[in-house]
């Protein structure tokens, strides 16, 4: 059962403020005294009622709930110290850490190493701020992609034919190491045609672009992903269909650490995805490998026809070369280990787990290029329009999926559209972008009105409403306009249930209550804590052309004068959305 699973099932309050740790604002605590350190702040906040001790069950679940693990290599120290606490009270201690109880002095050394990450994960300062409502809607989206049951499983190798249509597991690692994981995320696949990004990665960082891009393009090719066609400088469209792979593995033998055995290189070329996925799974199946070379027939046209138009490096082994480019396809990874490779190019090359810098910004600035316009076979025009997000797929059923700057996923499912994608892993990608705004284009100026997960709920929601409110008080009739197009809520009220329209009653603001009424449709007569509705304000501050205005949208009926009309409203349509805004 997962840390997430756990923490559903217990019912009970992590401790006596009742889960307060996430209700109130950690910063402002931490500034009513400065003497008050993190950690002492920390234990008073877990402390078990007015006993002066903790239970660090209460403590690690809601440090989970963050979206941090208890195998997060950046936690290793305050693991082992409570582990070593643990040992210390001998049998007569507790039986696993949950139930361990710390003194002050026990939870300060204990966290003490790890303070920084501990301190960022309560304060909310990780990339997806609402973890766990963040992934409830995942794990939605998981379950209605589960619910599929069309595709086919690939079926030229026969390993991968025998692969349970069944089988579906969802992973993600944000670049702060936030994790989850729901399904089938621990069974092994290969990785197939997800390994040519890593391997163009690779390339790109140890000979740099221009000598890479000096023998394969940059353009997507428009046929199937191994057809027998270069581009019109006889070199493979680009790194990402199996001409351009081959020849990424063939820098591999003669360009890359040409000291090297060949079993060395490819130890190399496995190492260096180890140190992407932050030290977790990556294996090699020779089942899968012998099965790839046995079934290879285009693979050595290709390799035999790039060869006769001299597009690979001289001296080049051509068997070496198809075997090397078999032996990655045949590397195995599982949906957490290709999470965090994901979340590693979302990072700009650094392992969000370990901190190690894998691979340099600009290489991971072409890879993800080129994942977006070439990285879903047939299908790569039509994901960049709909998706927007660079993602790699194979015909393992694995799909690579990066958000920049904010996390990777890895989506598994056997089950394969006309295209050779995973049908849930596409269906699934259309989910995510049609929830969240995550596509490359939805933070345009005016883009539709999607949740940002990046965003602190009750951050959002407050500045919100102050920021609405301040316009309407202030008649800014410009500003409201813009929170109106950005999709804000134009009758959120205060805490004394005040309204942008009772502002601008109260102040006169005749086109401001025009536009709210008119534009925004808000209800006309909206109560405060008070009993007072928007007319009493006009009419309390004795405006009768607003008070008067008001009245006609509650009659439902126009007064005798025309409603001041709206400055920026220039269009004679009045139906037209220029005439509105």
């Amino acid at each position: 059962m997962s840390d997430k699973e756990k923490m559903k099932n217990e019912k009970k309050p992590l401790n006596r403020q009742n889960s307060s740790w996430y209700n109130m604002s950690f910063l402002d605590y931490g500034e009513k005294d400065s003497s008050i350190s993190v950690e002492d702040l920390l234990y008073d906040i877990f402390k078990h009622n007015d006993a002066d001790h903790l239970v660090v069950g209460d403590f690690l679940s809601a440090l989970w709930s963050t979206g941090l693990r208890n195998t997060d290599p950046r936690l290793s120290e305050l693991m082992q110290n409570l582990q070593k606490i643990q040992q210390d009270l001998g049998r007569d201690g507790p039986g696993n850490l949950e139930n361990l109880k710390l003194n002050r002095d026990q939870f300060k050394a204990s966290i003490n190493e790890n303070i920084v990450l501990v301190s960022r994960a309560f304060r909310r300062q990780f990339v997806i701020p609402e973890f766990e409502e963040f992934t409830d809607k995942i794990e939605k989206f998981y379950y209605t992609c589960k619910e599929i049951d069309t595709g086919k499983v690939a079926a030229y190798i026969p390993q991968l034919e025998r692969m349970s249509p069944n089988y579906w597991g969802v992973s993600l690692c944000t670049i702060d190491g936030q994790r989850f994981s729901i399904g089938d995320v621990k069974i092994p696949f290969t990785i197939q045609s997800c390994s040519k990004p890593l391997t163009y990665a690779i390339a790109l960082n140890e000979l740099g672009s221009e000598v890479v891009h000096r023998y394969v393009g940059q353009e997507p090719s428009g046929r199937m992903f191994n057809e027998l066609i270069l581009d019109h400088n006889k070199r493979p469209h680009n790194p990402l269909v199996n001409a351009g792979a081959l020849l990424t593995s063939s820098f591999m033998l003669t360009l890359i650490r040409r000291e090297m055995a060949l079993s060395d290189k490819f130890e190399f070329v496995k190492s260096f995805l180890k140190r992407m996925s932050g030290g977790e799974f990556v294996g090699f199946n020779n089942a899968v490998f012998l099965s790839e070379r046995e079934n290879a027939d285009r693979n050595y046209a290709l390799a035999f026809y790039m060869r006769e138009n001299k597009c690979f490096p001289e001296k080049i082994n051509l068997r070496e070369c198809l075997d090397f480019y078999f032996q990655c396809c045949s590397m195995e990874v599982d949906c957490e280990s290709m999470s965090v490779i994901a979340a590693t190019l979302a990072n700009g090359g650094i392992c969000p787990t370990t901190g190690d810098q894998v691979l340099k910004p600009d290489s991971v600035r072409d890879v993800l290029s080129l994942m977006h316009s070439c990285g879903m076979y047939d299908y790569s025009g039509q994901f960049a329009f709909t998706v927007g997000l660079p993602a790699k797929s194979g015909v393992c059923g694995g799909l690579l999926v990066v958000i920049p700057n904010v996390l990777g996923i890895a989506l598994w499912s056997p089950p394969l559209d006309q295209s050779g994608n995973s049908v849930r892993g596409i269906e699934f990608c259309k989910e995510l972008v049609s929830m969240f705004n995550f596509h490359r284009y939805d933070n345009l100026k005016h883009a539709v009105n999607k949740q940002d997960p990046r965003r602190h709920k009750y951050e959002t929601k407050g500045l919100n409403i102050v920021s609405l409110l301040f316009s309407a008080a202030a008649g800014d009739v410009t500003a409201m306009r813009r929170y109106k197009l950005s999709g804000v809520d134009m009758t959120q009220s205060d805490y004394d249930n005040r309204t942008a329209l009772h502002l601008a009653a109260a102040e006169g603001h005749v086109d401001c209550v025009d536009f709210l009424l008119k534009y925004c449709g808000v209800p006309p007569n909206p109560v405060d804590r008070w009993g007072q509705t928007p007319k009493d304000e006009a009419l309390r501050f004795n405006h009768s052309a607003v008070a008067e205005l008001i009245q006609s949208y509650m009659d439902k009926k126009p007064i005798a004068e025309e409603p001041v009309e709206d400055p920026k409203a220039k269009s004679k349509d009045q139906g037209s959305i220029g005439s509105i805004f």
